[in-house]
């Protein structure tokens, strides 16, 4: 099976099982709200770590749906597109962007 085997250990299902509850299941990008069944790392987790690290813990973890987790996964440098940053398209009922970000959405 391809992939770090830490993902398959008991810590991480653990930990993930946890973020996924803390999140309602929902994605937490702002906006969003769609089921979320992925589990990111807000800053990056050493590649190759065979065991639990300084950034496997609920605080450093997000719940994505598969649409944000695709704008921010890591390419095979480790560098996140986007940046990192998780954008929502599209617009309310008005004609407002939906992203909190968006430039008509600031204050």
């Amino acid at each position: 099976m391809p992939g770090n085997p830490f993902y398959r250990t008991p810590f991480w299902l653990g930990l993930r099982k946890q973020a996924l509850a803390q999140a309602n299941y929902r994605c937490l990008a702002q906006g969003c709200g769609k089921l979320g069944t992925h589990v990111d790392h807000i800053i990056t987790r050493p590649r190759g770590a065979p065991g639990p690290t300084q950034a496997d813990v609920l605080t450093n973890l997000r719940v994505l749906c598969a649409q944000h987790d695709a704008q921010v996964k890591e390419g095979r440098g480790g560098v996140r597109r986007n940046g990192g940053q998780l954008t929502v398209r599209g617009c309310d009922a008005n004609g407002r962007p939906l992203d909190p970000n968006h430039p008509w959405n600031r204050a």
